[in-house]
């Protein structure tokens, strides 16, 4: 039997456009989605026999998941979350008297 290398994503999900808060989030490991994918022809579905497609596993730190890859021989790479620069401002800057930008209605 030939067994299937499976390559898996190392990474910390994107926050939700919903929230704002910044609160830890998981390190997850994430097994390739893409492999053996096969449509249905009786349903045009797709369908595939791998099993750990489905499986996504969280760790506390990049370290953790790293090491977990390398000790079960997981192929991985490590995506970096690039920051996001904010500009902090209260709601009652819209309303200043002395704004920078004019309203425009």
């Amino acid at each position: 039997m030939v067994e299937l290398k499976l390559l898996a994503k190392i990474y910390i999900p994107a926050s939700s456009a919903m929230t704002s808060g910044r609160s830890k989030q998981n390190w997850v490991l994430e097994f390739d989605k893409s492999l053996s994918i096969s449509i249905d022809p009786l349903t045009g579905t797709k369908r595939s026999k791998n099993v750990m497609s489905q499986v996504n596993l969280e760790f506390k730190s990049r370290d953790e998941a790293i090491n977990y890859a390398k000790m079960n021989n997981i192929p991985h790479k490590v995506i970096e979350r690039q920051e996001i620069n904010r500009i902090k401002r209260s709601y009652a800057d819209n309303f200043s008297y002395d704004r920078k930008i004019p309203w425009t209605h």
